[in-house]
């Protein structure tokens, strides 16, 4: 019971990787049209939501794609084609060479000379990609191992610069024979056709360390991670809480050398050779040793076995000599304690001490008990509100995501997948109306003007009516771009009388009385509806009202492109702004309450959006006329952790109120 409270219990788990399927395919669908392709891995999409855990991405161009053998050129025409050479390189490496020759001139600047042949090299390409991103974004970014490293909305996160293969490696053949029991047959043929990646690092004692690319079965990986039954998947979770909690922590750098993919090999050899004669809740903490004792017997002999290609030795450059000796010291010794040495993690202490002092009582499987209703519903809607549309800038891509959308309604959908499709449909109308009406507001054709700006009002009506609480605000930012005052002052009222209800859930914030009696039971798209509301997202590359502009723009140049408003900051901005035209009294005493709201009230919305709170506060005050407390809210602003790296627009702001002294 305590673990699953930690890790999540099946429902927990089946409802993340759900919602972010949906996530998945709608961003595939916006990204059909440009050059690259991404891939969703790390501990977050394989529906762990331990304390750091993350989001990896994997960056591919479409147009270059990796063979093994030369007949199958036959498959691809106007593609880029590379050639996979394994003969001099490492188990599990390769050399890439390039076959086509009619690539972009600056691409050259990546490849090297070698045996008579033209080669990719995965460093300079490495190098080369992080800079090309430093360049178009200005973001600080840093290379960590086959990845570039940055930070977005105060979360890091790795992106490794890929290539990839619709085949699988000839060098991976033996791993299809071994799958008698575990995976199912099935998923052995999805996993054979997904083909494979390759990451820019080359083996440390190979030589070519600089130019080689590593195979990469990271999608294969998110397959097999899916087939674990949930005793599995704790099992799971509970070897990389040890990995953090006792070896990184207690065993100082030796502890460092055993990573939680390590942890993730040890379990796919387990489940596949059939080691444990039952896994189910009851036999938890004997599936968890016997895994343990896997690593510990890996360490000893500096060995661990890629899962897909067991020649390649995972340990070879770094678990040898008097660092594997120190390491397997300090696992012998808390090995010595038995089971009870997970009392040293202190995340799960409890849990374990409760399994150990009652081992003759049952351990709970009914998972109604584990999560209160309130409690899922929470993590439910905080999890559809952070898989928000993305990569949608242009037309052409909120259609491909609209035929996705289609697709997916004509499939058939699991429960999770329902409401997070209906809320992820909100995100592209409400996107793709204020595309549709900066493309046509300045054409001069009143009539396509008129035609158009009817559809973009529908659309984001027709979003409020299934999204959050919250999503009516971009009815009332529409009708202030659109110059209806009035009409954007009686939404934002409606907004308020909603946002007065005493079961509203906001974050992670909800009375659990009046949201029970009130709303308990009820499906969870009527409560998305009637009592969720979340902050406004704004896209950087869309214009949605002129006073944001700079920071838009600004924030985009720095490499973020989203803008997180809390809903009430947005709430009083849109108020002032409005009233300015009909009742100026009114927008200045919406100016005091968000100024009020801003000094004292930082619980009403997340601490990662008090940079732009204080911007967005100085901006209304500035609009009203009180530049002394504008520049005050400016300089606050620059004095928050700078998450949405507004700080070039906040400085400009400053200048301009000194300039007009």
């Amino acid at each position: 019971m305590g673990l699953c409270r930690k890790i999540g219990n099946s429902q927990q788990v089946a409802m993340r990787r759900e919602t972010e399927d949906i996530h998945q395919k709608g961003r595939n669908s916006a990204l059909a049209n440009r050059v690259v392709d991404i891939l969703c891995s790390g501990s977050m999409s394989e529906g762990f939501r331990l304390k750091g855990s993350d989001f990896d991405y994997m960056v591919w161009p479409k147009k270059f794609k990796v063979i093994w053998e030369l007949n199958q050129t036959q498959y691809y025409h106007r593609q880029t084609l590379i050639f996979a050479n394994c003969t001099d390189s490492p188990p599990g490496f390769a050399l890439l060479q390039l076959l086509t020759p009619n690539v972009k001139r600056n691409f050259f600047s990546v490849c090297i000379r070698m045996n008579s042949g033209l080669y990719i090299s995965s460093s300079k390409y490495k190098e080369i990609m992080c800079l090309y991103d430093k360049k178009c974004t200005g973001s600080h970014r840093y290379l960590h191992g086959p990845c570039i490293s940055e930070v977005h909305i105060g979360q890091e996160f790795d992106v490794a610069c890929c290539l990839f293969s619709d085949f699988w490696p000839p060098t991976a053949y033996l791993w299809i024979d071994r799958c008698h029991t575990w995976p199912r047959p099935l998923v052995v043929q999805e996993i054979v056709k997904g083909g494979c990646h390759f990451v820019a690092i080359g083996h440390k004692l190979g030589n070519h360390e600089d130019d080689e690319w590593r195979i990469s079965f990271s999608l294969a990986e998110q397959k097999l991670v899916l087939e674990m039954n949930h005793t599995q998947f704790l099992v799971y979770g509970l070897l990389k809480i040890l990995s953090k909690e006792i070896f990184c922590k207690m065993f100082g750098d030796e502890g460092k050398l055993l990573c939680s993919y390590h942890m993730k090999t040890a379990i796919f050899w387990v489940i596949q050779q059939n080691t444990v004669p039952s896994w189910c809740p009851q036999n938890l903490l004997y599936c968890f040793w016997i895994c343990f004792k896997l690593i510990l017997k890996w360490v000893y002999e500096g060995v661990c076995p890629n899962f897909f290609i067991p020649e390649n030795n995972m340990f070879l450059h770094n678990v040898y000599g008097e660092a594997q000796k120190n390491l397997f010291n300090s696992l012998y010794a808390i090995y010595l304690k038995g089971i009870a040495f997970l009392f040293y993690c202190p995340s799960i202490r409890s849990y374990v001490m409760n399994v150990i002092y009652n081992i003759k009582r049952p351990i709970c499987t009914d998972e109604r008990i584990v999560i209160p209703e309130h409690e899922f519903d929470v993590e439910l809607f905080n999890e559809i509100n952070s898989n928000y549309a993305e990569y949608m800038d242009d037309l052409l891509s909120c259609i491909h995501s609209f035929h996705t959308v289609e697709l997916l309604i004509a499939s058939p959908l699991r429960k999770y997948q329902v409401i997070m499709l209906q809320r992820y449909t909100a995100d592209i109308l409400q996107t793709t109306a204020f595309i549709l009406h900066n493309l046509y507001i300045n054409t001069g054709a009143n009539k396509l003007v008129y035609v158009f700006d009817k559809m973009s009002c529908n659309m984001v009506k027709l979003a409020a009516k299934f999204g959050f609480i919250s999503d009516m605000l971009y009815i009332a930012m529409y009708y202030y771009r659109t110059l209806r005052y009035k009409e954007a002052l009686s939404v934002i009222q409606k907004i308020k009388i909603k946002l007065a209800r005493p079961y509203i859930m906001r974050l992670n914030k909800v009375n659990i009385e009046n949201y029970t009696a009130t709303l308990g039971g009820e499906s969870w798209s009527t409560k998305m509806r009637e009592a969720v509301t979340m902050p406004i997202r704004l896209n950087s590359t869309s214009r949605y009202i002129k006073e944001l502009i700079p920071e838009l723009q600004f924030s985009r140049l720095n490499g973020e492109y989203i803008l997180n408003i809390g809903d009430i900051i947005m709430l009083h901005m849109l108020e002032i702004l409005c009233s300015i035209h009909i009742d100026r009294s009114r927008a200045q005493s919406a100016v005091n309450d968000l100024q009020v709201l801003v000094h004292c009230g930082q619980w009403e919305f997340p601490e990662e959006t008090n940079d732009i709170s204080w911007q967005i506060l100085g901006i209304c005050q500035e609009i009203t006329g009180n530049h002394q407390g504008a520049l005050y809210s400016y300089q606050q602003s620059l004095r928050q952790k700078a998450n949405h790296k507004i700080q070039t627009a906040t400085l400009m702001r400053i200048q301009a109120l000194y300039s007009g002294c």
